[in-house]
């Protein structure tokens, strides 16, 4: 029998409840996995700044920062239960482009955890989710984390 080790795990975190849940999930199968890296991966959303008519630099930088605090309050409470092994990953685009563009190519990566969204039915068909097109792309595992609605109505 083989037994499965995950060494390098992707986790989506964008400071949504969503990605809060897939947060918890990540770290807790990285200290299941003793040596693996964590790697935690921010998508900075660009489509915004599409609609005006100028570059807002101010706005950006804003978006850095946030995603700079976010992200380190990960690695910390990360580090607080004894997992060591982690990285940060910060990157600019639309997110659902970017982090497909991001673990499509991720032949190395054992395991991506992504929240699923909250898209209604209407949506989805339109658009997609993120984490559908996530688990049609990535090349390796994909776990989609569920949100319990308790915790959604909040």
């Amino acid at each position: 029998m083989t037994v499965l080790v995950y060494e390098r795990i992707y986790v989506a975190v964008d400071g949504s409840k969503e990605a809060e849940f897939a947060f918890e999930k990540a770290v807790g199968i990285a200290k299941r996995n003793v040596g693996s890296t964590l790697h935690l991966v921010h998508i900075i959303d660009r489509r915004s700044t599409v609609m005006m008519d100028y570059y807002d630099s101010a706005t950006i930088e804003q978006a850095k920062d946030y995603a700079e605090q976010l992200l380190a309050s990960y690695v910390e409470r990360a580090a607080a239960v004894g997992v060591e092994g982690v990285e940060v990953i910060i990157e600019e685009g639309a997110p659902k482009q970017a982090l497909i563009k991001k673990f499509t190519p991720l032949t190395e990566s054992d395991l991506v955890i992504c929240g699923a969204t909250g898209l209604n039915r209407v949506e989805r068909f339109l658009i997609g989710s993120v984490s559908d097109n996530i688990v049609r792309s990535a090349g390796c595992d994909v776990l989609v984390v569920r949100t319990p609605e308790r915790y959604l109505e909040e």
